[in-house]
């Protein structure tokens, strides 16, 4: 891996900095690869999860990939245009202006999750602001890691684009590579582990990280449009989503018609209950079995299971398939309500007014999203205003992620720095500030021998 490194940086440094016609092609030729192993990434995707709806994979993942793509390749002008910036009075003869310059090499660590989504956006952006990339895939979607490898060989040579695949051990070792810049995507416990290894270089990161995203109801406003775009947020890819709904607040007075109403929904979506078959299986046992401990963590403390929707007729279960539950009646010391759920659980908690809702969120680590949903108004804006989240939706869920134009990212626990829009392009980007001085110069005249002159002028800038 330093090897590569090694190439990949002496590549970037032998290379004149690209323009924009060079990243506009290097964008087409990975928009051209992605349609030409669509199939092969929808297979491999659908293999490693055991079950994957087709149709997620396209909506979730290769459109938004594409769409991505496009926006960059539109604003590349904008982004890489140098920005003037004003100038001291002392100086006004001269000129100040940013440029943004290429980082060098950038590494990517990618999840399992999204696997093309979230490989293939930083990858783009990365691209787009001029990089070289080396990306280490998930060791938990191996056939999906192996495709994405083969195609991204197939259009870019190893001193552009190059994948590195392997367990914990090869993330590891990856880490620790003197980048110019690397992203991580992934959760917090490893985020931790990945800051603390990029800090032995000085590397400076962009960390995507999750935590436990609220979904706020105000009082009255249960209804199906509502509930149908809670039940979209939370059970696409199964749940295992890193800005899915969470858990729920609920007026306590709505909280009978919000579990039929969801129930309702998740019938509709899926018809054939867990056997549905745009419903999503359980990445790996792992996982399965931890989300089967936190349910039964909670049943054994009081609080009340209810899988929701409908139920398959027969006893036959999908590999690795839990059915769509509501968990009432939590107390807030249980694990699913301090763990990251990550799967298709929804734990309910009431509140009485607003104030409990803010106490509450507020309480806990920032999440990476928070949704609301009820009416534009003060009771909407009191709670934008008193919480911090990385992102915000409002009477929607997770379609904040696919407005390209928009940052990405998390606050605190949730994660650091941001990507997606000009953010992603600056955050791979170094900001170069350039002076260039004037035929006059006022400074020239503040040199040693001070005497007057510099009386003067020191006098008029301490002025009252």
């Amino acid at each position: 891996m330093a090897d590569l490194l090694t190439r990949q940086r002496d590549a970037f440094l032998a290379s004149e900095i690209p323009g924009v016609g060079q990243r506009r092609e290097k964008l087409a030729v990975l928009r051209a690869a992605i349609l030409a192993f669509k199939t092969e990434l929808k297979d491999a995707i659908n293999q490693d999860f055991g079950h994957r709806s087709r149709y997620e994979t396209d909506i979730f993942e290769l459109s938004v990939v594409l769409q991505s793509i496009d926006y960059l390749s539109r604003r590349l002008p904008r982004f890489m245009k140098s920005e003037r910036r004003h100038v001291h009075w002392t100086s006004k003869s001269g000129q100040a202006y940013v440029e943004y310059q290429p980082l060098g090499v950038i590494g990517i660590i990618a999840p399992w999750n999204y696997p093309v989504l979230l490989t293939l956006i930083p990858l783009a952006t990365a691209l787009a602001a001029g990089n070289r990339v080396m990306v280490k895939p998930s060791e938990l979607t191996p056939v999906t890691s192996e495709v994405l490898s083969k195609m991204l060989a197939s259009v870019f040579s190893p001193e552009e684009v190059t994948v590195v695949q392997g367990g914990p051990e090869v993330g590891a070792e990856f880490s620790h590579l003197a980048f110019d810049h690397l992203l991580f995507t992934g959760s917090t416990q490893v985020g931790h582990h990945i800051m603390r290894a990029a800090s032995d270089n000085l590397v400076p990161v962009t960390l995507e990280l999750g935590g436990k995203s609220p979904v706020i109801i105000s009082k009255g406003h249960v209804n199906q449009q509502n509930v149908d775009r809670i039940v979209f947020g939370k059970l696409a890819n199964g749940g295992q989503t890193c800005v899915a709904p969470d858990y729920a607040l609920i007026h306590e007075d709505d909280l009978a018609e919000f579990i039929k109403q969801y129930s309702a929904s998740v019938a509709r979506s899926y018809p054939d209950g867990p056997l549905s078959r745009d419903y999503t299986s359980i990445i790996n046992e792992r996982h399965y079995q931890r989300l089967m401990g936190l349910l039964e963590q909670a049943r054994g403390h009081g609080a009340t299971v209810t899988e929701v929707g409908r139920q398959p007729e027969s006893a036959a279960r999908r590999l690795r398939t839990i059915a769509p539950t509501i968990v009432t009646g939590v107390s807030d010391e249980l694990d699913i309500m301090q763990q990251e759920i990550f799967g298709p659980l929804l734990p309910i908690k009431t509140y009485r007014n607003l104030d409990e809702v803010i106490q509450f969120v507020n309480a806990r680590p920032r999440p990476l999203a928070l949704y609301y949903f009820g009416n534009r108004d003060n009771e909407c804006d009191t709670v934008l205003r008193r919480t911090t989240s990385g992102n915000v939706g409002i009477n929607t869920t997770v379609l904040h992620v696919a407005q390209d134009d928009l940052p990405f990212g998390g606050v605190g626990a949730s994660g650091m720095g941001a990507y997606h829009g000009i953010e992603g392009f600056r955050a791979m980007s170094h900001a170069k500030g350039t002076f260039v001085q004037g035929r006059y110069s006022l400074p020239a005249m503040l040199r040693a021998p001070f005497g007057k002159l510099a009386d003067m002028t020191l006098a008029y800038m301490f002025r009252r």
